[in-house]
């Protein structure tokens, strides 16, 4: 009952920042084959793209919401909120910086930076320890339905849908990161 009005609730952030009838397609999404293995195909080459240790949730989450949105037609949101993990706050809304940003597709979270920021040398050691014990290492890309993510540990609470100067926005440090890895591969090449 939580999820469905937790949906509901979602589903009208999406119509205010991007119409009802994206609002619609979000609610009635179910993933396919062809979009799972697009999903897949993205977040892999962005991981190959960002520098190693480049952590950030909202331009990694960004950059993997423009690429899926080029070769699919899923209904991506990028959305910033509370990551809880075993009930206490691991990345909430104060300040705001702190947010944790991560794209939902219909029901399900896709959170491409989680495992980066577990990897990072400044990761909160409960993240890590969590991290390790529950997926292993060498993980890239959490993907799961939004009301099973409390079963793992994780609660992603949903409390800003992005609109798309937001989106842009988060893609200049994006491309910057980027960039810069390009650089340093041509430069030590």
């Amino acid at each position: 009952m939580a999820l469905i009005r937790d949906m509901a609730r979602l589903g009208k952030q999406v119509a205010a920042r991007h119409g009802w009838a994206a609002a619609k397609a979000f609610k009635a999404y179910r993933m396919s084959e062809a979009d799972q293995a697009a999903l897949s195909h993205c977040a892999v080459e962005l991981l190959r793209a960002f520098p190693d240790g480049f952590a950030a949730s909202a331009a990694m989450s960004a950059a993997l919401a423009l690429a899926l949105e080029r070769v699919t037609d899923a209904p991506v949101q990028v959305v910033a909120g509370t990551l809880l993990l075993d009930d206490a706050v691991l990345f909430g809304t104060e300040p705001e910086a702190n947010r944790h940003v991560w794209i939902m597709i219909g029901p399900y979270v896709v959170d491409i930076s989680i495992f980066r920021i577990a990897a990072s040398p400044d990761a909160p050691d409960r993240l890590v320890r969590h991290i390790d014990l529950t997926f292993g290492r060498g993980k890239a890309l959490y993907v799961d339905q939004w009301r099973r993510t409390a079963r793992l540990g994780l609660r992603y609470e949903p409390e800003h849908v992005m609109d798309a100067d937001e989106i842009t926005a988060l893609m200049g440090g994006a491309y910057e990161a980027i960039q810069k890895s390009r650089e340093s591969s041509v430069s030590s090449a």
